[in-house]
């Protein structure tokens, strides 16, 4: 039997007058995905068909799950559209893959609709075909059935499949814009930026590090991080910003008011990322927060950090309780990294009672006692911007004791 795999779009298929474009997108990041790999890919309109041999089968399944707006896929055999060749090819399938006894149905699709019997009729008519050969093994349940026999009549012939494999769903890279993330080193902010690749945004990173008042390791997390994610991205690359946060860090801690420190030090980072994303020609920021996860997470701090900006602000996550983040950051293999015991600067000092409803005018005594914008386009200047790739071997804390130092060493020797 040969067998392929049947890639499908969901809904793609939907989008209108945009439709070629996206389906050209996505069939584009098929093949770069694939890109190395022994795969033939036959290209329809509505759908894709893959073959390759089964030694592959596991790392084209892995290279396939990092496509946005794929929907599923299916292991399928492909006959001929006559009644006898499909019902021979289904005992087949079968009596490979049933080994004990268990409740079925026949479901026939119509894509051909010139053919002579109607999806109900052929299914009637194989089914008897099939139990004469199987029927020690199966037992016909078409309400609740535990196996399928799917068989799709096309112009080209027969396909039959029994299961489907889910895909990442949503929308091919780079139809959403791009968008400069929010990066910590946390368990929340990698699962925003999953959600926001699926749904067809191109991502770059921005970490805020305030070494040597964090250790070099809360870095080495987000570079471990971003190797994972730009899995997602063209290139299988992403590049990753880390901004040098000291100084303003440690104007916000010697000048604010230990309640407002949190809600100051992010007001901070959104007008850093808002400038330094007209620079980056991104059309909006993002972060990983939610609701009332922490004191910073209330609507009145989300307002007033948000007060010092004007370019949109997406929150993927805003409405997740933690453990449907975490299940999606083990999914995506980002937790093992996230859960290192190393603090950012958001989590490096954290105050006994972070005001949970603060008010802008407060926010704004507390800056005027220093020369933020100052320190915000020192900070841009200083910026070093890496192009994570999913084999960087980069261990930042083996090349330096401080970030810039430690790139230096590294990517002058490596080339960057």
């Amino acid at each position: 039997m040969n067998k392929l795999l049947l890639v499908r779009f969901g809904d793609l298929m939907l989008k209108g007058d945009n439709r070629k474009m996206f389906l050209d997108k996505v069939n584009s990041s098929i093949k770069e995905k694939l890109e190395g790999l022994d795969v033939v890919i036959n290209r329809q309109h509505d759908r894709v068909f893959l073959e390759f041999d089964e030694k592959i089968e596991e790392m084209v399944l892995k290279k396939l799950s990092f496509v946005s707006g794929l929907y599923s896929f299916s292991f399928v055999y492909k006959s001929s559209d006559n009644l006898e060749d499909v019902a021979n090819l289904a005992i087949k399938m079968l009596k490979e893959e049933v080994k004990e006894p268990i409740t079925f149905k026949v479901e026939t699709k119509r894509a051909n609709k010139n053919y002579y019997l109607t999806s109900q009729d052929f299914s009637k008519a194989i089914a008897p075909l099939i139990l004469k050969e199987v029927g020690d093994l199966l037992k016909v349940d078409v309400k609740n059935p535990k196996l399928t026999l799917t068989i799709e009549l096309r112009n080209d012939g027969a396909y039959l499949f029994t299961s489907d494999i889910k895909a990442m769903g949503g929308f091919p890279m780079g139809t959403g814009g791009k968008a400069l993330l929010m990066m910590s080193g946390g368990i929340d902010s990698p699962v925003a930026a999953y959600l926001m690749m699926k749904q067809g945004i191109e991502l770059e990173l921005l970490h805020f590090e305030s070494t040597p008042l964090t250790p070099l390791e809360s870095v080495q997390k987000v570079l471990d991080l971003a190797k994972i994610l730009a899995n997602y991205q063209p290139k299988n690359q992403i590049k990753l910003h880390l901004v040098p946060f000291l100084n303003i860090h440690q104007n916000i801690l010697k000048n604010v008011n230990d309640s407002y420190v949190i809600t100051i030090l992010r007001r901070h980072m959104y007008r850093f990322a808002e400038r330094f994303s007209a620079i980056r020609k991104a059309k909006a920021l993002a972060n990983g927060e939610s609701l009332g996860q922490v004191a910073s997470q209330t609507l009145d701090s989300i307002n007033v950090v948000e007060n010092v900006t004007n370019i949109p602000i997406l929150r993927p996550l805003i409405t997740y309780d933690k453990n449907d983040i975490i299940k999606i950051s083990r999914k995506i293999e980002t937790y093992d990294i996230s859960i290192r015991p190393f603090n950012d600067c958001c989590s490096i000092y954290v105050p006994k009672h972070p005001v949970t409803h603060p008010k802008v005018f407060l926010a704004k005594e507390y800056e005027e006692k220093f020369n933020y914008n100052e320190l915000i386009e020192e900070a841009i200047s200083k910026t070093i911007t890496i192009n994570v790739t999913v084999d960087l071997d980069f261990k930042i804390y083996e090349h330096g004791f401080e970030v810039s130092e430690a790139i230096n060493n590294f990517f002058g020797e490596n080339k960057k």
